[in-house]
């Protein structure tokens, strides 16, 4: 089996270091979106996978359409250079958990199946909000401090109000899905999505953190539905392990390191510089 490791990074080079060399086996290929907000790009080698890094880059703003846009990239370099049985779609600061030797056989036992995973609360209230109402401002969601942001929150949160009151409610007629964006799928699914690209730039402008939904709706609302490895369960559909308490993202730390390595998760995210004992560790037990 060929695998693509598709990544989006923008900080933390020393992990994304580490990453690369869990991963750098001659049965991958690499492909890194670095953030166009970067004015010098990081050294990174292989000595056994194909690298690719893209030159196309995008600004990516959390929360906005442009983390979409970035994957695409991905998807669209990764696509035209040659059809991969699966396609692993990391940040830059995550890491394997399992040797190379352990995932191409895991998903080779699987192949056909589509690791994505779903939220399984009810999230019409969030889809609503998120995906059906028009935002100002989508690329400053993350802006806090001075007058211009001020202002934009302000009217960001006044529009959104009126929309409301007045009923607006934009997408009708597609039913949303929700959850991570790190996925492993097919090239089936990935040609399926590149097909969807037009229509999701268009259903998505203007909305807030789509790179959660768009997904899981276009494999939802398809064939591919069938393919979900584990449509009850978020964390081991995708196979990851991803640290949320009080719904924020917290960093694993050298204390999580059994916790992680005895898990059955294939990935994990998200690590930090603070805490890059664990990250050692991980690549100890890899090689």
């Amino acid at each position: 089996m060929k695998h693509a490791y598709l990544i989006i990074a923008h900080n933390e080079f020393e992990i994304l270091k580490c990453l690369i060399r869990a991963i750098d086996d001659s049965r991958n290929d690499i492909y890194i979106h670095f953030d166009r907000k970067l004015n010098e790009l990081p050294t990174v080698r292989t000595q056994f996978a194909g690298l690719y890094i893209l030159t196309e880059r995008i600004d990516v703003r959390w929360g906005d359409l442009s983390v979409v846009e970035a994957e695409y990239k991905l998807f669209e370099a990764a696509c035209k250079h040659g059809g991969y049985d699966y396609y692993h779609l990391l940040s830059g600061v995550d890491m394997p958990l399992k040797s190379q030797d352990y995932i191409h056989d895991f998903f080779e036992k699987h192949q056909g199946k589509e690791f994505i995973g779903y939220f399984n609360g009810n999230i019409s209230k969030q889809m609503h909000r998120k995906v059906q109402l028009y935002h100002l401002f989508p690329k400053y969601f993350r802006e806090s401090k001075g007058f211009r942001p001020l202002a934009r929150k302000m009217l960001r949160a006044i529009w959104l109000r009126m929309q409301m009151s007045l009923g607006i409610k934009r997408n009708q007629g597609i039913t949303f899905k929700k959850g991570t964006q790190w996925i492993s799928i097919t090239h089936d699914l990935a040609t399926h999505l590149l097909t969807q690209k037009n229509q999701v730039l268009e259903t998505y402008h203007h909305t807030f953190c789509s790179d959660e939904v768009f997904v899981q709706t276009i494999c939802w609302n398809s064939d591919f539905r069938d393919r979900i490895y584990d449509l009850h369960d978020e964390g081991r559909s995708c196979m990851r392990a991803i640290n949320w308490q009080d719904n924020r993202l917290v960093e694993w730390e050298e204390k999580d390191f059994e916790r992680l390595m005895t898990s059955e998760a294939l990935f994990a995210r998200k690590f930090g510089s603070n805490h890059f004992g664990i990250v050692n560790n991980i690549l100890k037990t890899l090689f």
